[in-house]
């Protein structure tokens, strides 16, 4: 079964998730260190892998002119209800339906560890960029979904099992103040990401590992290993 497969899956149960206040790293620290990069409005933002659509609300919120897309039926629908304005588009991430050239923002937030194709995904976000237009992107970082930490104790080991360098299919099974949620993504190496910027002939220009606050983090564990990877790349 594809990754949007397993995505639309856990449409419903996401939703719930994704819309709970402070549950998550999203409201806690992540969506603020990510916007740090995120240039100023500009001509169109292109949400890829948009989601329930928090982070395209956020978007135009700040006054982005935001085209959100997610390959998930379910969860473009409860997009569209959450913002009944917004701009909606049912996609597959690698084969977008739109012109080239057609935005001078592309965001994807959390999303390329999730779709089947990543250069495919990469590459179709470059297509879609003006010269001089941006990518900004955040994933699970490498070193996090290649292991785990053994306990909750914060000195625990955390261990990496099998290939760091061996892209492969990962599921995190969550369950916190009364929410369950199956995450299904991808693990890829750093070269292996860098190896689809490189194709689609973007630049990276910016590079972050965001550190969670403490008060943010319900192990302090967690504030040992990176998260999150966070990129801005520009297209020449």
């Amino acid at each position: 079964m594809s990754l949007s497969q397993r995505w639309e899956e856990q449409a419903e149960l996401w939703t719930i998730w994704a819309r709970e206040p402070e549950h998550d790293s999203y409201w806690r620290f992540h969506r603020d260190a990510f916007l740090a990069l995120v240039p100023a409005p500009g001509r169109l933002t292109l949400d890829v892998g948009c989601g329930e659509g928090r982070l395209a609300r956020d978007l135009k919120r700040l006054g982005h002119r935001v085209l959100a897309l997610d390959a998930s039926p379910t969860l473009l629908a409860r997009a569209r209800e959450a913002d009944p304005d917004g701009d909606y588009l049912l996609a597959d991430a690698a084969a977008l339906p739109l012109e080239d050239a057609c935005a001078d923002l592309v965001v994807a937030f959390m999303s390329f560890q999730d779709v089947d194709d990543l250069e495919g995904a990469v590459c179709e976000a470059a297509r879609m960029l003006e010269p001089g237009g941006r990518l900004c992107a955040a994933v699970v970082h490498p070193i996090n979904s290649a292991g785990g930490f053994e306990s909750d104790e914060a000195d625990s080991v955390f261990r990496i099992e099998g290939s760091y360098f061996e892209s492969h299919r990962t599921i995190d099974l969550l369950e916190r103040d009364g929410h369950r949620m199956e995450f299904h993504s991808a693990h890829h190496s750093l070269e292996k990401y860098f190896r689809a910027l490189e194709r689609a002939a973007i630049v990276v220009e910016l590079l972050r590992e965001p550190v969670p606050p403490a008060a943010s983090m319900r192990t302090e564990r967690r504030r040992r290993v990176p998260l999150f990877l966070h990129l801005r790349a520009v297209k020449p």
